[in-house]
C-alpha cells in the first residue's frame, strides 16, 4: 500500500487528536490549501478501509477517525515503521543536515538526490532553505560546483545544531523512552527513519549510559530541572562524548573558563565528567566541563520561587518592565499593573536570557499550537522581545513561552470552562474548606472546586478533574497532583498559577503538558530543623545588618566615580564592614565594565559586587551634588544623581543573597518606591526598607515553617 508523505501527515494528525479536526486546521498544520486537503482525504479514506476504519465527517465540525481501538493501534504502528521513499521538505532538509553534520568532507549533491529519491534541483532548493537556518546558529554552508557541499563553523556551533535538531524533531518522551530502553515492544521493527537518523547522531547505547550518569548527579542539584532542560543536558553530554571520540574538541575563552570554575554548577559538571572519563576511557578537557556547566546554569527551573542573585535580578527586572511596556503598547492593553505577570516573567527570563546569550536553545512542544492559535499575539511578543533583547537572537521557542505568560495575563481571571479542581485532605472537612476559600480568593477564575477526603478520593473517577490539590501526600496515586499547605504559601501559589496559565493556553487541546512537582515531606528530621533554623538566622541576620548599617550620604563638589567610591568604601572600612578599600573599589569598577549599571527612567545607578574583602552585607545611598553620566541597563547613557551601593561577602549563603537581591528589586518595584529612594530622605527610605523587609521576612518564615 503506497502512502504519500502528505497522506501520512494527515493520518498522524487525525490519529493524535481524539476530537474532530477541521480541514482548515489540517491545511494550516501541513502548509497547503483546504482544497488540497479535501482531495487527499479521499485517498486517506481508502487507506482506512484497509484497516476496517472509517473517516467520520461532520459538517461544520470536522473529521475524525473511528473504529476498533486495536485496528487504530495497528495503523499507528504501521505508520511509525513505514519505510517511505517520499519525504516532506522539512524531513528532507533534516536528513541533509544530519548527513552534513556527521561528515567532515564535502558531500556530492547527486548522492543526496539519490538517497532522497528527488532531483538535484530539489536538493539545491533544500540547501538554500538550510542556509537560513544555519546562519542563526553561527554556521555557514559552502557550495561549489564540482566540489560538493559542506558545513563550515566551530565545533560548539555544530554540536548546538545537532542538539537543536534532536530536541526539535523528537519530543521529550520519545528521547526518554529511547534512553531508558522502553522500546522492546517495537522489537526488531524499523524505527521511523527520521527519528532513527537523528538518534544516529549519538550511538544509542552511549545515550543510555550518559543518561544514567547524568540522572544520578542531577538528583544532587540544589534545584529541580524541567524535562526539556534535563533532555538538553543528556543530549549535549552524549554528543560531547561522541565528538571527543572522533577527535573533535571544543575551544573556550580562558577568562570565561576561569569564571565558570568559581560556580557551584562547575563542581557538578566535574562529577559528570569524572564518571564519563572512567566509563569511556577518554580524557575530557576543561573546556568541555565549562560547556556542561553552561547547560546546568541555563536549566529551565520548574518552579523557582527564589529571588534572583544580586548581580542579575535588577537587570532582568528592568528588561521585564520594558517587555511588558512594549507588549502593552502594541496590544493597546495596559499590563503594567499585573504583578503576577511581572513576577512570572522575571522568574522565566533569568535562565532564558542566559540561554539566549550562550545560544543554547530550548525545545517548546507547544510552539506549533501557539503560533497557530495565537498568531497575532505571537507576532506582537516577538516584535517586543526583539526590541528589548536586540543584542542577541531570540528563538521562536523562547518567544512561545513568553506568549504563554502574556496570553494567560490577557485572558485574566475569566472563568475556565470545564476546568474542575479537586481539593483532598485527610477528613474532607476543615482544612480542605480553608484551602478552597483561599483558592477562590487567589484564583477567582476557579469556579468548580470540590472538597473530598482521601477515602472518598480513592473511589472517584479522577479523569474529570484538571487540577488535584492535596494537603497531604496521597498514597498509591501516580498521576499529577500538588501537595499544598491549607493557607497556600507564595511558592504554592506560583505552582498553581503556572499550571493554570498553561491550561489557559492549551485548553483547546486534549493533550495537556503535565507539570511534575516534587511532593512535600511532612516528617521533619532534626537535620531539616537545623537547616530551617540556619535559613531563618541568615534571613534575620542579613536584614538586621542592612538596616543597622544603612546610610544616606551627601557628596559635595565635583568628583569622579573612582573618588566617590573610594570615599564611600573608606567609611565602610572605618566601620569594619570591609577590610581593603582599594581591592573592593577595583571589584566594583570591574563589575561596571560588564554592562550598564544605570537604572532607566530614574536618576539612580546600582554599583554592586561580591568580594572576599567584604566583611558583612552593605547597602547605602550617596547623593551627588553634580550629576555624572553613566551607562544605563538599557544601553543608553543617563545622568546619575543617586549612587546605590550593594556589597556582599564572596562566600555567603543563598539566603543572604536572596535578601540583597530583594533589596535591589525594591528600587523599581513600583513608581512609589522609586520616588522614595530618590527622595534623599533617610527617614522615608529607612521606613520603606523596614516595612518591606519585615513583609519579606514574614513570607519567608511562613514558607520555611510550612514545609
Amino acid at each position: 500500500m503506497y502512502i504519500s508523505a502528505r497522506e501520512r501527515q494527515i493520518l498522524e494528525i487525525l490519529l493524535k487528536n481524539t476530537d474532530e479536526t477541521t480541514v482548515k486546521d489540517l491545511a494550516d498544520q501541513i502548509g497547503v490549501s483546504a482544497r488540497t486537503i479535501h482531495r487527499d482525504l479521499k485517498n486517506v479514506e481508502d487507506i482506512l478501509v484497509e484497516y476496517n476504519l472509517s473517516l467520520q465527517k461532520k459538517s461544520g465540525v470536522g473529521v475524525q477517525i473511528t473504529g476498533d481501538t486495536n485496528k487504530i493501534q495497528e495503523l499507528e504502528l504501521y505508520l511509525f515503521n513505514l519505510s517511505h521513499t517520499e519525504y516532506t521538505p522539512e524531513e528532507r532538509q533534516t536528513i541533509i543536515l544530519c548527513e552534513l553534520l556527521e561528515t567532515n568532507e564535502p558531500v556530492k549533491l547527486l548522492g543526496l538526490a539519490n538517497d532522497l529519491n528527488v532531483t538535484i534541483a530539489t536538493v539545491s532548493a533544500d540547501l538554500t532553505k538550510l542556509e537560513e537556518r544555519l546562519q542563526t546558529i553561527g554556521l555557514a554552508l559552502i557550495r561549489r560546483r564540482g566540489y560538493g557541499v559542506e558545513i563550515a563553523g566551530d565545533e560548539s556551533s555544530k554540536r548546538r545544531a545537532m542538539s537543536n535538531l534532536i530536541s526539535e524533531y523528537l519530543d521529550e518522551s520519545e528521547i526518554l523512552s529511547l534512553t531508558r530502553e522502553n522500546i522492546q515492544k517495537r522489537g526488531a521493527q524499523q524505527i521511523h527513519s527520521i527519528s532513527e537518523r537523528l538518534m544516529g547522531l549519538v550511538e544509542k547505547k552511549k545515550l543510555v549510559i550518559v543518561e544514567k550518569i547524568v540522572n544520578a548527579i542531577v538528583q544532587e542539584l540544589p534545584f529541580s530541572m524541567a524535562d526539556s532542560a534535563y533532555i538538553g543536558l543528556v543530549v549535549h553530554v552524549a554528543l560531547a562524548v561522541e565528538r571527543i571520540q572522533k577527535g573533535e574538541g571544543i575551544t573556550i575563552n580562558q577568562t570565561y573558563l576561569e569564571d565558570q570554575k568559581e560556580t557551584k554548577e562547575y563542581k557538578f559538571a566535574e562529577q559528570i565528567v569524572t564518571q564519563l572519563e572512567q566509563i569511556f576511557t577518554i580524557n575530557i578537557p576543561e573546556a568541555e566541563v565549562a560547556y556542561i556547566t553552561m547547560h546546568l546554569k541555563g536549566a529551565k527551573v520548574r518552579h523557582d520561587n527564589e529571588y534572583l542573585n544580586e548581580e542579575t535580578s535588577l537587570e532582568v527586572a528592568v528588561k521585564t518592565k520594558k517587555l511588558i511596556e512594549h507588549v502593552s503598547e502594541l496590544t493597546g492593553m495596559d499590563l503594567s499593573a499585573n504583578h503576577s505577570l511581572f513576577e512570572g516573567l522575571v522568574t522565566h527570563l533569568k535562565p532564558a536570557i542566559y540561554r539566549m546569550k550562550q545560544k543554547m536553545g530550548i525545545s517548546n512542544p507547544l510552539l506549533d499550537k501557539i503560533e497557530r492559535d495565537y498568531a497575532d499575539l505571537f507576532s506582537i511578543v516577538k516584535q517586543a522581545a526583539t526590541r528589548v533583547f536586540h543584542h542577541f537572537y531570540v528563538p521562536d521557542e523562547e518567544t512561545g513561552y513568553l506568549v504563554m505568560h502574556f496570553g494567560a495575563a490577557i485572558m485574566g481571571n475569566r472563568e475556565l470552562v470545564n476546568f474542575r479542581t479537586l481539593v483532598v485532605c485527610s477528613s474532607g472537612i476543615g482544612t480542605s474548606k480553608m484551602l478552597a476559600t483561599r483558592l477562590q480568593r487567589e484564583f477567582p477564575e476557579l469556579k468548580a472546586i470540590q472538597n473530598v477526603s482521601v477515602m472518598e478520593f480513592k473511589k472517584m473517577n479522577k479523569d474529570q478533574y484538571q487540577l488535584v490539590l492535596s494537603t497531604i501526600p496521597i498514597p498509591d496515586y501516580e498521576a499529577e497532583y500538588i501537595v499544598v499547605n491549607p493557607f497556600l504559601n507564595k511558592d504554592e501559589i506560583e505552582k498553581i498559577r503556572s499550571f493554570i496559565n498553561e491550561y489557559k493556553i492549551v485548553n483547546n487541546s486534549e493533550k495537556q503538558l503535565p507539570i511534575a512537582i516534587p511532593l512535600n515531606v511532612n516528617n521533619k528530621s532534626s537535620v531539616r530543623l537545623m537547616e530551617e533554623m540556619q535559613h531563618i538566622r541568615d534571613f534575620a541576620g542579613t536584614i538586621a545588618t542592612i538596616l543597622k548599617g544603612f546610610e544616606v550620604n551627601k557628596q559635595s563638589g565635583h568628583k569622579t566615580i573612582d573618588e566617590i567610591l573610594s570615599q564611600v568604601c573608606l567609611r565602610l572600612y572605618h566601620d569594619q564592614k570591609i577590610d581593603n578599600v582599594e581591592t573592593v573599589v577595583q571589584k566594583i569598577l570591574e563589575r561596571e565594565k560588564l554592562g550598564g549599571i544605570g537604572i532607566p527612567e530614574t536618576g539612580m545607578a546600582l554599583y554592586h559586587t561580591r568580594s572576599s574583602h567584604v566583611v558583612e552585607p552593605c547597602f547605602n545611598l550617596t547623593v551627588l551634588q553634580t550629576p555624572l553620566t553613566v551607562a544605563g541597563m538599557d544601553e543608553n547613557d543617563m545622568e546619575m544623581i543617586v549612587l546605590v551601593l550593594l556589597l556582599s561577602p564572596a562566600n555567603t549563603s543563598e539566603k543572604v543573597l536572596e535578601v540583597l537581591s530583594f533589596i535591589s528589586t525594591l528600587l523599581i518595584e513600583n513608581e512609589e518606591n522609586t520616588t522614595v529612594f530618590q527622595s534623599h530622605d533617610y527617614d522615608r527610605i529607612i521606613g520603606l526598607l523596614t516595612a518591606r523587609l519585615d513583609q519579606f521576612f514574614n513570607e519567608k518564615l511562613k514558607e520555611l515553617r510550612s514545609v
